[in-house]
């Protein structure tokens, strides 16, 4: 983008900090590109991932937004989480996710439709320490809202806990621009469910994301629900649908443009992505830590078009139901207004900008009649 801005004041922040989660986004495409760090040299603001940082502290803003003037995009339970608490923060985009998710039996299991998990048991991850155990809150919402098609409820199984010791953040692994969670992180992460369904002790399991695929070939197990492919689309609604892009409160409020100019790197990667949508898949894959073939199979091939952030009625909807979720099981330390978080102005300002460069708007309008 050539034009010259016109920014807040002369007391702008000197770094910007972003963090994002190892999912399909348009911020990941960005920070691939370049574009992120382009956007902001000539102001002379570095823009830093925070898996940069080897403070754990800074680290841990992915989970509760502590660091000053950042921006987060991804799954949902921890922005919610750390609204609650009392964060300052406000949500400028979401996106919906098509990903994996499916609860798996193994095949000698004699399980094949969900109305056979009546008083099975039901792998619980949980993982000791952790302020907002995400993983654990995506497993039981897939359960209860893929029993209830059936009608069945948590109470018609039994859910076996499976304590987890090994935390979501390490102290290792330092990376100038990759996401919070690299492979090991991610290869680790439905471990505990996986074992135990070896070992026979539990019936079933869910998994999503990126890793489901590979985890389903190599236990060689049957799909007992596929929660992706359900003809109704609020029941897959978890962590990762909708997705959310948040932003320190603060920055919002003292620094609107610069929040704009970020917006609007992360509106162009997602117009870009839907006329490039090979490379897309590639650099989507790397965030991922996978091969572009799984990760075909892990996401739609919609997810492309899936990419560009929007604040849409059916998207705050789904949001509102996600925080209900979370509250009505234990997430949560309070409840909140949903609408009072959300901040239309940024993406306004950022559609504004977009539109103004040519380059960028030609990019947009090749995108959208793609």
């Amino acid at each position: 983008m050539s034009q010259r801005l016109k920014f807040d004041d002369s007391a702008r922040p000197s770094e910007l900090w972003y963090t994002r989660c190892p999912v399909p986004t348009a911020t990941s495409i960005a920070i691939a590109k370049g574009w992120l760090n382009e956007a902001f040299a000539d102001l002379g603001i570095e823009v830093r991932s925070l898996r940069s940082s080897a403070s754990r502290d800074v680290r841990q803003s992915h989970f509760d937004h502590s660091q000053r003037n950042s921006f987060r995009q991804g799954g949902n339970a921890p922005p919610i989480w750390s609204r609650s608490a009392g964060a300052d923060t406000v949500v400028i985009g979401l996106t919906w996710l098509p990903q994996y998710q499916s609860i798996l039996s193994l095949g000698s299991s004699g399980i094949r439709l969900l109305v056979d998990l009546r008083g099975k048991r039901l792998a619980i991850p949980k993982r000791t320490g952790e302020k907002i155990d995400f993983w654990r809150a995506s497993a039981l919402q897939g359960y209860e809202q893929s029993l209830a098609t059936v009608g069945l409820s948590l109470a018609d199984v039994e859910l076996v806990e499976l304590p987890v010791n090994e935390p979501f953040i390490h102290d290792k692994g330092v990376s100038q621009d990759g996401p919070l969670f690299g492979a090991r992180e991610s290869a680790r992460a439905g471990a505990a469910e996986a074992f135990a369904l070896i070992r026979g002790d539990v019936d079933a399991i869910y998994q999503y994301g990126a890793g489901g695929p590979a985890l389903e070939a190599f236990l060689d197990a049957h799909v007992v629900f596929d929660i992706r492919r359900h003809s109704t689309r609020s029941v897959a609604i978890n962590n990762g649908t909708p997705n959310v892009l948040t932003v320190s409160g603060s920055l919002a409020r003292e620094h609107p443009t610069l929040v704009a100019t970020y917006l609007a790197q992360v509106l162009r990667a997602a117009y870009w992505a839907r006329t490039h949508r090979e490379e897309a898949f590639e650099i989507i894959a790397n965030e991922v830590s996978s091969t572009v073939e799984w990760t075909r199979q892990a996401f739609d091939a919609s997810v492309i078009d899936n990419l560009l952030p929007s604040l849409d009625t059916e998207l705050i909807d789904a949001l509102k139901v996600r925080k209900h979720f979370l509250l009505e099981h234990g997430f949560l330390e309070r409840d909140f207004n949903v609408d009072d978080w959300i901040d239309r102005e940024p993406l306004r300002r950022a559609k504004k900008l977009l539109e103004s460069d040519r380059a960028t708007r030609l990019l947009a309008e090749a995108a959208l009649t793609y």
